[in-house]
């Protein structure tokens, strides 16, 4: 019998009703695994990084204060669920050529040196290998894959670089010019994963 994977589910639109990205999402839970997913619903804000974040993070482990563990609390939380993932799906629109800043923040908590990458002498290596992402993304306008798509590249890249490079995204872009049918395509090709 083949165990079902952990699936974290990242939603950024901060639509609810009418979210294409959440459509694409809900979709591909559903033909995953619908009763395996930790959910983490980015409409419920994430703080941004600040002086004290950054201090604590980079004390080491061992020489942290209280104050600096309650400070890296949630960013721990949120790096555990990405270990406990076996796969990672993320739903979010493009608003204004990149990613919403909620989906930012949360980057931002996870990208940690010596929790999910570390530097070696050839560089960066991301430390959650063995993983597989799927990124669905919705738009209005923004062509995915396009020059001025900043969203799709940089989540590639941002994912690779703590380990995640089996990446795959699929899109319903350009919907104020294609109408439903960029949606319906998306979800026919969520159909085929």
């Amino acid at each position: 019998m083949t165990q079902t994977p952990n699936i974290l589910r990242i939603d950024a639109s901060a639509r609810t009703a009418g979210s294409s990205s959440r459509a694409l999402t809900d979709a591909l839970i559903e033909k995953l695994a619908p009763n395996n997913v930790v959910t983490r619903d980015l409409i419920e804000p994430l703080p941004f990084v600040t002086e004290e974040w950054v201090g604590a993070n980079f004390t080491d482990e061992s020489e942290r204060t209280a104050e600096q563990k309650a400070e890296l609390a949630l960013s721990d939380r949120l790096v555990d669920e990405l270990f406990a993932a076996d796969i990672l799906v993320i739903g979010t629109p493009i608003y204004n050529f990149a990613i919403p800043a909620s989906l930012k923040a949360w980057i931002d908590m996870i990208a940690r040196a010596r929790k999910t990458f570390h530097y070696t002498a050839n560089g960066p290596e991301g430390l959650l290998s063995g993983k597989k992402a799927f990124v669905l993304i919705a738009s209005g306008g923004t062509e995915v894959g396009s020059d001025i798509d900043f969203a799709s590249g940089y989540l590639r890249h941002i994912l690779g670089f703590v380990g995640i490079t089996d990446v795959t995204i699929v899109a319903a872009d350009q919907q104020m010019m294609k109408g439903e049918a960029a949606l319906d395509q998306a979800l026919a090709d969520v159909a085929e994963i």
